[in-house]
């Protein structure tokens, strides 16, 4: 039996799918009352549980032999943080000590690239530390945190590899990630405020793939980056425009102005509720270093990822099929 943590949400409910394909047995962890449109359908068992509660967690892992931990929030806008570092760090540890007692053969954990240090100024790989004192936000901080505990648990006695993804993007988004929605601002017939930026993407169906492989070939206590391709941003409402046959107007701001403009975002989305564009965060993410490597889980895994235009023309698809439109 296989256990996923986070299971409905956009690489969860495609690990599923290919954990399925691949003939194995499933159970879905999922919060009681959680929306599971992305999970109808597929044969899997539904366990409701919450990794913020350990007694729900101990009978989550009964008969269980792999753990893939994806459980976790992601935030970049003010007041989430209390609970995003309680599911990210403290659900992390929870599930950590589940899977000892459990005596689980492998846990994958999910990370981030965001949670290795923003200072490295050379070609991003696993060489990179991780950084639980990093300035950009506090979802990196916790991040590098779970990362480190699952380190610590390893040195305990723990098998467990670590996989660090990119910006994720793909089919199956039914909840609208925030990689999602730019994507798919990009299919809205409107000018489009531009900066000069670029960040790695990679398909939600190769991270998926990734973690599986990372659970059948990784070495214990290693970390794995999944990447896929820099992109610039404009290239990438090219190849959305591309494939629906028009073209909006761009509107570039130049990236002093966008970053000044960023430091009243805050102010913005507590008034209305709405994520801005441009915050702090996501501009230091774009205008960052995103040379990243993902040699080492070529080498190791057999990890491939699939050319981003095949990743938007799927992902466009899927967008406009009438019950996702």
């Amino acid at each position: 039996m296989i256990l996923v943590t986070g299971a409905a949400g956009h690489i969860g409910n495609v690990l599923v799918r290919e954990l399925l394909a691949d003939g194995c047995r499933v159970r879905a962890l999922v919060l009681p009352g959680e929306d599971l449109k992305a999970l109808e359908g597929l044969d899997v068992e539904i366990f409701e549980g919450d990794v913020l509660d350990p007694s729900t967690l101990e009978h989550a892992f009964d008969g269980v032999d792999y753990v893939f931990h994806l459980a976790g929030i992601i935030s970049i806008m003010p007041g989430q943080d209390g609970l995003m570092r309680r599911v990210n760090v403290e659900g992390t540890k929870n599930i950590i000590h589940a899977a000892k007692k459990a005596h689980v053969k492998r846990m994958v954990h999910t990370s981030s690239i965001h949670a290795l240090s923003r200072k490295w100024k050379g070609c991003i790989d696993e060489c990179v530390p991780f950084d639980m004192h990093n300035a950009a936000g506090e979802y990196d901080r916790t991040k590098a945190e779970a990362s480190l505990e699952v380190l610590k648990a390893v040195r305990e006695g723990l098998d467990a590899v670590i996989v660090c993804p990119t910006g994720v993007i793909g089919p199956y988004d039914y909840r609208g990630s925030e990689m999602g929605d730019l994507l798919r601002s990009f299919m809205r017939r409107k000018p489009h405020f531009m900066i000069d930026g670029a960040y790695d993407f990679v398909d939600v169906r190769d991270v998926a793939r990734g973690l599986i492989l990372a659970c059948e070939r990784g070495r214990q206590g290693e970390v794995y980056i999944l990447s896929g391709w820099q992109v610039k941003i404009f290239q990438l409402k090219q190849m959305v425009q591309d494939l629906l046959g028009w073209h909006s107007a761009s509107i570039y701001i130049p990236n002093r102005l966008a970053k000044f403009s960023a430091k009243f975002m805050p102010f913005f989305y507590k008034l209305t509720g709405q994520t801005p564009k441009f915050t702090t965060y996501a501009l230091e993410t774009v205008l960052g270093n995103s040379n990243i490597s993902n040699q080492k889980a070529r080498s190791e895994l057999g990890y491939q990822p699939r050319k981003m235009t095949s990743t938007v023309a799927d992902t466009v698809r899927w967008w406009l099929r009438d019950d996702h439109s």
